[in-house]
């Protein structure tokens, strides 16, 4: 057993004595129909947070020769799949947390080559009776094993992307590159890789790397394809662990939900993990984050940047062409680009079918909310955040004048003439001209009550404020509005909730263009 090569199984035995531990083993059943055939290179690329470190001492455990993991699999889904031990601690693996070894070495510049010197150590150690030369390249040395031996390897390397996402000095890339290549397109090592497991953040490098890795098969999240049930937690995972930790699962859904492919939900894993532990939704996100990851690329003013982030923002989704951008962290030509590097690292849910983006839940939310207030785009952060805090203070105070304009302006700021009537299009105005509220309320569109749907619900996370009720009529008036919440009794959703609480009725008039409100406070 060694640190890289043939490594134990003590950190996925730790991770299944964690508090909550989701059963993604299955996992393995996909990468074994992977094993000594053509599509044996995998490169899979998520966001963080999103469980690539577990599930690469998943596999390792599985794997790997240097372990016994009967015990640990044993009662695990992966024990169920037909022919599971037959793979089980069979092979030599070769596991490299690609990060941690650039970030921990003192002279960076020279850590590929302290890796590589350290993996070549404990071949020769395991490999006594075969004789390496001291020049010879770890691919050389792997090759000479399996001429030997017969034995073959799996080589997992996480954070493959470390070197893309640090911009590091060209010399040392030029050095990743050959090692990457010496790896993965030699043909005559081919026959001694049974498997080559890569994870990162970006999708392979296209004007780099892609050249080196051509040959591997990719699973990002634009696609994750037969593996898309691992990339996150699915509903049925999260509802399980919601029953399990007395938590409310629709809570769940809109704080950490909204990433959707190939018929999945997916929810961010570390996230769904801490609420329940915590026993709170909150923003996980943020504190392991930075919303300037947002603020520095919208900040580069791509034409429509303005138009886009106001959209998503209020709840729309804006078309986004995927197919341009190179998966670089320096070549940023188009809008396109900045969104789809944005769709990489999680803070926007793409819509395959659609070919669109849009914020995926009230978690990321609240970080675009946050890139948004610090962007030095004065008609963003003055028309919009300013506004909506005057807005929400003028709601709370009962004054229905200064609200009507506000709407007013918010309808202008999100649709264009086309849909300007459009009744969608009334309730993203209210939901951007709302859009400070973020900061203090949980806010839910079309909330199940009484004996219908409210239009929007305000739920506050902060004491001393209401709640709000705010329903929506078009062509009518916003006495209508007061009255069918009154009538269907919204407000009964809201029974367990002690503090005040506010009526929002808001007409749109369409010929007029104008809105039209009326607010009251419900006395318990």
């Amino acid at each position: 057993m060694g640190i890289y090569l043939n490594p134990g199984n003590e950190n996925f035995r730790s991770m299944l004595k964690a508090p909550i531990y989701v059963d993604k083993t299955m996992m393995i059943k996909t990468l074994n129909d992977f094993i000594d055939r053509d599509n044996k290179y995998v490169c899979v690329s998520r966001p963080r947070r999103f469980g690539k470190t577990i599930a690469s001492e998943m596999i390792a455990a599985y794997y790997s020769k240097g372990c016994d993991s009967h015990e640990l699999f044993e009662k695990l889904k992966i024990s169920k799949a037909e022919g599971y031990k037959d793979k089980l601690n069979k092979y030599n693996v070769i596991k490299i947390d690609l990060n941690s070894e650039y970030q921990n070495t003192e002279v960076r510049r020279n850590f590929l080559k302290e890796l590589k010197r350290d993996i070549k150590e404990e071949l020769t150690e395991q490999f006594s009776d075969i004789s390496f030369a001291k020049n010879d390249s770890l691919a050389k040395c792997i090759q000479k094993v399996y001429e030997k031996t017969g034995q073959t390897f799996i080589i997992l390397i996480d954070e493959y992307d470390v070197l893309v996402r640090e911009q590091v000095p060209q010399v040392l890339f030029d050095e990743f590159l050959s090692f990457l290549n010496g790896l993965f397109k030699s043909a005559t090592l081919r026959p001694a890789i049974s498997l080559a497991y890569l994870t990162g953040i970006l999708p392979i490098v296209r004007d780099k790397i892609q050249s080196k890795l051509n040959n591997f098969e990719e699973y990002t999240i634009l696609d994750a394809k037969e593996l898309t049930e691992f990339v996150g937690f699915t509903p049925d995972e999260v509802k399980q662990l919601c029953d399990e930790w007395g938590m409310d699962y629709e809570e769940c859904r809109r704080w950490y939900d909204g990433y959707y492919q190939n018929g999945y939900e997916i929810y961010n894993p570390e996230s769904v993990v801490k609420s329940m532990r915590d026993k709170k939704f909150s923003n996980y996100w943020g504190k392991t984050s930075s919303y300037r990851v947002i603020s520095d690329r919208l900040e580069e003013n791509f034409k429509g940047s303005k138009d886009a982030v106001i959209r998503m923002i209020a709840g729309e989704e804006v078309p986004v062409n995927v197919s341009q951008y190179l998966n670089t962290m320096d070549c940023f030509a188009t809008l396109d680009d900045a969104l789809t590097y944005l769709i990489h690292i999680g803070y926007l849910a793409y819509n395959e079918e659609e070919e669109s983006c849009r914020i995926p839940n009230l978690e990321i939310r609240k970080e675009w909310a946050n890139a948004v207030a610090v962007m030095s785009d004065q008609e963003i952060t003055d028309n919009i955040i300013k506004a909506s805090k005057e807005l929400l203070n003028a709601t709370i105070k009962g004054d229905e004048e200064a609200v009507a304009k506000a709407l007013d302006e918010s309808h202008i700021h999100v649709t264009s003439n086309r849909s300007y009537n459009n009744e969608d299009a009334l309730q993203s105005a209210i939901y951007l001209a709302y859009i400070y509220a973020l900061n203090k309320y949980t806010v839910i569109k079309e909330m199940t009550t009484g004996k219908g749907f409210a239009d929007v619900v305000f739920i506050p996370y902060v004491p001393d404020i209401p709640a709000m009720i705010i329903e929506l009529k078009h062509n009518k008036c916003a006495e209508s509005a007061l009255d069918q919440i009154k009538e269907k009794k919204y407000f009964n959703s809201l029974k367990d909730y002690k503090g005040g609480l506010l009526f929002v009725g808001v007409n749109y008039d369409e010929k007029d263009k104008i809105h039209e409100c009326r607010i009251e406070r419900f006395e318990k």
